[in-house]
């Protein structure tokens, strides 16, 4: 029920219409709440200001009228600019960066401003009256439809800079980089119980990791993405049932309606290394599981590191094909992915074993270093082809990485990744001056 949840404020939040929606809703009430507070406690507003509130009840019907136009057509502007900067964002850089526009709270703020003036003024319109009808005019919701325009001035100015500033490759780069740290701070399955610390145990819980007998599939009742685990339903789930469970899937790995999500089977409660067989689940019990894993129509960084550093290689290739030939883009990319590289570097890996302190019960599938490195680099050294300055971009990022870490297993990978590189610049690079570069930055590292 958590992670359904989570994944509906998900869906909410990361909408064009679910804030605006709200805003619309917020300023219907506002002019609601204003008129009815001047048919309670009249305020005759013209009188005592007249400056400030005499505009009369034909002057704040054109007033109004003029604000409410103008609101709407500035808010067609701001979502035909918003549609315009997601197609050319997609174009270039890449498709999933979609979802960085569409949650972006600057342009849904501005969306639900536009439109809730509208609607505002629309509310308090219907109530002027004047001439025959008698009169009445809500001075002081007139006056806050005023401020409304007057506001949306500074809206339209503010949301120009912001498309403009969040075109910028710079700043699409950035927020990528800065959403996956954050991410890394919290890699799964960190706050799952305890780690397997007997190297015995780690031993079993690695071969229970892939056997295929003794245990009963839960199956996935619809399609999508892993993008979330509920660690502690699943672990309290597991201890309260007495079960062994082992997820199926890496976080951000696609799961086809119908096929394993999750597999059961019981505690080895007498040591012998063998489980009793497994009673079947009932519906109410599968369900359960399923709740525990969210899986959705695309992959979040929330969860799925490798997600974020998928987004910034997505950025560098596409950077490097033959239609766009930006290099220099493709060089930040790679630098903002050394940075988050970076944060992984030192970081001591959460074991897949997860435990309630003593009795393993968890099984899940964890990233290692090696993968992390490849996904990272490994297509942007094979689109990088004949680029000697994508090759020393990438030697000086892992030169760097070499300095931070005195694990002598990563320290094996990132040599490993160092000497692919120089073996493609040898074979791909065309001039003896730019084999030369790449050797002589080689020497200088050394």
């Amino acid at each position: 029920m958590k992670a359904k949840i989570y994944q509906l404020g998900q869906l909410l939040t990361d909408s064009l219409w679910f804030i605006p929606g709200l805003m619309i809703l917020s300023a219907m009430v506002l002019g609601l709440g204003l008129v009815e507070l001047e048919v309670f406690y009249p305020f005759h507003g013209g009188n005592a200001y007249p400056l400030l509130f005499g505009v009369g009840a034909e002057g704040s019907r054109g007033m109004l009228s003029a604000i409410a136009s103008s609101m709407l057509t500035v808010a067609g502007l701001s979502f035909t600019l918003t549609l315009s900067a997601i197609s050319q964002v997609s174009s270039q850089y890449s498709p999933r960066l979609l979802r960085n526009f569409m949650s972006d709270r600057i342009n849904q703020f501005v969306m639900g401003y536009f439109t809730g003036a509208f609607a505002y003024c629309l509310i308090v319109l219907r109530t002027i009256r004047g001439g025959s009808e008698g009169t009445f005019v809500p001075s002081i919701a007139v006056l806050v439809g005023l401020l409304l325009a007057l506001g949306g001035v500074l809206a339209l100015i503010l949301f120009i800079h912001h498309i403009a500033e969040s075109m910028q490759v710079g700043t699409i780069i950035y927020k990528i980089m800065d959403e996956t740290t954050d991410a890394i701070d919290k890699l799964f399955p960190q706050e799952l119980g305890e780690p397997v610390q007997s190297v015995g145990k780690a031993q079993k819980a690695a071969a229970l990791l892939d056997e295929p007998d003794g245990w009963q599939m839960v199956s996935a009742s619809r399609s999508g993405y892993l993008q979330q685990v509920d660690n502690g339903q699943l672990l309290d789930w597991a201890v309260k049932h007495q079960m062994i469970v082992r997820l199926e899937h890496y976080i951000g790995s696609f799961v086809g309606k119908g096929l394993p999500l999750l597999s059961i089977r019981p505690v080895d409660t007498d040591g012998s290394g063998v489980a009793n067989p497994a009673k079947p689940l009932t519906d109410d019990e599968c369900e359960t599981l399923r709740d525990c894993l969210q899986l959705g129509r695309y992959r979040t960084v929330k969860q799925d590191v490798g997600f974020g550093i998928q987004q910034l290689v997505d950025v560098a290739i596409k950077a490097l094909s033959p239609g766009i030939n930006d290099t220099t883009t493709a060089v930040m990319a790679i630098d903002h992915l050394g940075a988050v590289v970076s944060r992984l570097v030192n970081r001591t890996f959460p074991s897949p074993f997860r435990t309630d302190g003593e009795t393993l019960y968890v099984l899940t599938r964890a990233p290692a270093f090696d993968h992390i490195l490849a996904d990272a680099f490994d297509l942007i050294r094979i689109n990088g082809k004949a680029d000697h300055a994508v090759f020393l971009t990438l030697l000086r990022t892992f030169s760097t990485l070499a300095t931070q870490t005195q694990d002598q297993a990563r320290l094996s990978v990132i040599r490993r990744q160092a000497d692919l590189v120089r073996e493609f610049a040898d074979q791909t690079l065309a001039t003896s001056y730019e084999k030369e570069l790449v050797s002589r930055d080689r020497q200088a590292r050394h």
